[in-house]
């Protein structure tokens, strides 16, 4: 076999470190540590001579038993520093060997479509795209410190140890073709793909994380398109856009489940697409929701299950719509921002919001915040009505708090009664039946007016005139408003809309 592929001198080199696993070094490839993405891989890997260059058909066979196995040990391609030319195609193959690249210029993809592998490592290394649509990989898969120029398309794939892409740069601007198209993957263990730089879209819609998702430090450039797209994603444990997380486009993470906290920091700016943040009917044990700045565009939270809401008032966007949210406990700010933060929905009043938010208070045991609520809610609903409701809503807020305020009917009665009382004691009104009229009182007078009923018989027996008539009319009216009000708002209470 060796003869018929007439190896070159480098590639017998690999060819005989086969069967050990032992590996094969090129130039002098030291990566070093660094936060930078792809700062490991190769510049100027399309220089390098025969003497650095590899077939990646040599590569393949190898993979697919072309040699044999060393007593034993055990056969693996391990190989860095060198400029693999070709395309690297396994397509439907059954790979029982580990595949490590590491440092490596490869000048044409790699394709493991509906393949069957071990562990496979393409690290700090450069190459033009990596499709594994549909392989199983009984190991993990590594990307990390790689620099790809095209898209990674891993559809349907599954990873029985992690998938890894910390540190990787993926440029694939395209309108409609992702940089990372994920789609239905399955990862027993962890997803890491933190410190990766993106250009282009990363789509996870469907996937199913095992062992949790970790995009700390990511940037995800893809603007006025969608930047993140996870709908329908289920991750177990936890996951993670934190520690200067980017993303330059939407977030879409509608109906996914996150069985664990979900949590998101750094910086979303997508003012030019519908939603910059999509999480409606998401469902999360813990969202932690602290941007480093107010998300930049409008944020959906319609119709999500939450256990723990932990948020920041100082983060919350202008737009913002909660319109179905439900959630069991409530973190950071109180009652007046939070009333703020259900009346953020650029359609304007939305009922429910503001009884969830209630809720939340009786359950905690804060019934006077609960009642705040619920007269926010009604005062909100005013502005929406015509005329003559705003008018009888106002006037039930100004009299009774719409019912949850009862006392402020008692100070316009102490009000009411203490000026009819200074007034009808300094221009009492004249007895009716002067022969039968008891003794005057102001304070009894103005007290059986301002009641629909008479109580102590004053009303009856004396006649104000003059400007003290419409005075004593105005407190009749007053009464009776006072009373409506009283009656309506208890209604209200007793019966919430």
């Amino acid at each position: 076999m060796a003869r018929s592929l007439r190896l070159t001198e480098a590639e017998r080199r690999v060819w005989n470190a086969f069967p050990t696993g032992r590996p094969v070094e090129f130039g002098n490839h030291q990566p070093v540590p660094t936060r930078t993405p792809g700062a490991n891989a190769p510049k100027d890997g399309d220089t390098w001579g025969p003497e650095r260059t590899v077939r990646a058909e040599v590569i393949a066979k190898l993979l697919l038993g072309a040699r044999g196995a060393g007593a034993g040990a055990v056969p693996a391609v391990r190989i860095s520093g060198a400029r693999i030319t070709g395309s690297l195609e396994i397509l439907g193959g059954t790979v029982e060997h580990e595949l490590v690249l590491s440092g490596c210029h490869l000048e044409g993809p790699v394709r493991l479509t509906d393949s069957r592998t071990r562990t496979v490592r393409v690290t700090d290394c450069r190459m033009p795209s990596f499709g594994g649509v549909g392989m199983r990989v009984e190991g993990h898969l590594s990307l990390s410190g790689s620099h790809i120029t095209g898209p990674v398309k891993v559809m349907r794939a599954q990873f029985a140890t992690g998938v890894w892409m910390a540190g990787t740069i993926m440029e694939h601007p395209h309108d409609e073709e992702p940089a990372l198209q994920a789609t239905g993957m399955i990862v027993d263990s962890v997803a890491f793909l933190g410190n990766a730089r993106v250009t282009g879209m990363v789509r996870l819609a469907g996937a199913r994380l095992n062992g949790g998702l970790s995009l700390a430090g990511t940037e995800i450039r893809n603007p006025g398109r969608i930047a993140l797209d996870a709908e329908g994603m289920v991750v177990e444990d936890a996951m993670r856009c934190t520690d200067g997380f980017l993303a330059l486009g939407c977030v879409r993470l509608r109906g996914s489940r996150v069985n664990g906290l979900l949590a998101i920091r750094g910086v979303i700016r997508s003012p030019d697409t519908p939603y910059a943040l999509h999480a409606s009917h998401l469902e999360a044990r813990e969202l932690y929701l602290k941007p480093d700045e107010p998300i930049d565009g409008v944020v959906t939270l319609a119709h999500s299950t939450v256990g723990t809401l932990q948020d920041s008032p100082e983060t919350w966007p202008e737009k913002l719509r909660l319109n179905g949210l439900t959630y069991e406990r409530l973190r950071g700010s109180g009652v007046t921002r939070r009333i703020d933060w259900v009346s953020r929905d650029p359609e304007g009043f939305r009922p429910q919001p503001y009884e969830q938010l209630a809720a939340w208070y009786r359950r905690d045991g804060n019934e006077a915040l609960a009642r705040r609520a619920q007269l926010a809610k009604l005062r909100s609903r005013r502005q929406t009505e015509g005329p003559g409701g705003r008018l009888w809503g106002r006037l039930l807020d100004v009299t009774v708090g719409y019912g949850y305020r009862p006392w402020l009917a008692a100070v316009w009665f102490g009000i009411l009664l203490l000026i009819g009382t200074v007034v009808f004691g300094l221009n009492p009104p004249r007895p009716l039946k002067p022969d039968e009229a008891p003794g005057f009182d102001p304070f009894a007078y103005t007290f059986d007016l301002l009641l629909p009923w008479s109580t102590f018989g004053q009303r009856d027996m004396f006649d104000p005139a003059g400007w003290t008539q419409a005075l004593a009319y105005g407190l009749i009216v007053s009464g009776w408003i006072l009373a409506t009000a009283l009656i309506a708002g208890a209604t209200r209470v007793l019966r919430p809309t």
